[in-house]
């Protein structure tokens, strides 16, 4: 019998790889603490060696950490990497030494939330090939937080403006799911939080399209 397939559901869109997330830190030794030692990922060798900016490897994504004011991304990083007691002890290994920071780390259901030394929650997950395809190493989305009423806007905006394929979920469409590469996502979640006063600053997120 002869397979079919849906292209429409195989389409990517104009971007095929979320590549990277930058942020801003002050510290490269503190980002090295946290990145490497703790979270347990490597810093690029061969690029930004030096103490201007570092490139932390997470299989075919990076974080890119230029020195700098701290920027705090309003929401959270998804992580897949394996091992889950040995990144709750390389966690618990650097705690001491990031004493008076905002770092932190807690266990949840199905995945460990840490929290880098200015704010920058990560979560971590075991590779579940039904959640995340074949990534065993990377980001597979990154979440911002909205507020109430934008998730229907930008999930518009994406599939007009950029060419990216997006829809709407979680049931009461209170999340815009933007396709940025193979089982890779930006996510947008409504919440009622108050949203911080824009203050000149950003979070970059570099993708490749087309």
């Amino acid at each position: 019998m002869q397979q079919l397939f849906d292209r429409a559901a195989e389409d990517l869109g104009n971007s095929i790889h979320l590549e990277h997330v930058n942020v801003q830190v002050p510290d490269q030794r503190l980002a090295t603490l946290f990145y490497v030692a703790g979270l347990g990922l490597t810093r690029d060798p061969y690029l930004m060696v030096s103490d201007t900016n570092m490139w932390i490897n997470v299989g075919r994504s990076q974080f890119h950490l230029p020195r700098g004011e701290a920027q705090v991304l309003r929401g959270h990083t998804g992580i897949v990497i394996s091992g889950r007691e040995a990144l709750l002890d390389r966690l618990a290994s650097v705690a001491r030494k990031l004493e008076g920071t905002a770092f932190a780390f807690s266990e949840n259901n199905d995945y460990v939330e840490a929290t880098c030394p200015w704010g920058n929650r990560m979560r971590c997950y075991e590779p579940d090939a039904a959640r995340f395809g074949r990534i065993t190493l990377g980001i597979p989305y990154v979440e911002f937080e909205v507020p109430r009423g934008a998730a229907k806007g930008i999930c518009d905006f994406y599939p007009q403006v950029m060419g990216m394929p997006a829809e709407l979920k979680n049931g009461d469409a209170t999340v815009a799911s933007v396709k940025m590469g193979k089982n890779q996502h930006l996510l947008f979640r409504e919440t009622d939080r108050p949203q911080p006063e824009y203050d000149g600053h950003h979070v970059q997120m570099y993708i490749t399209n087309f």
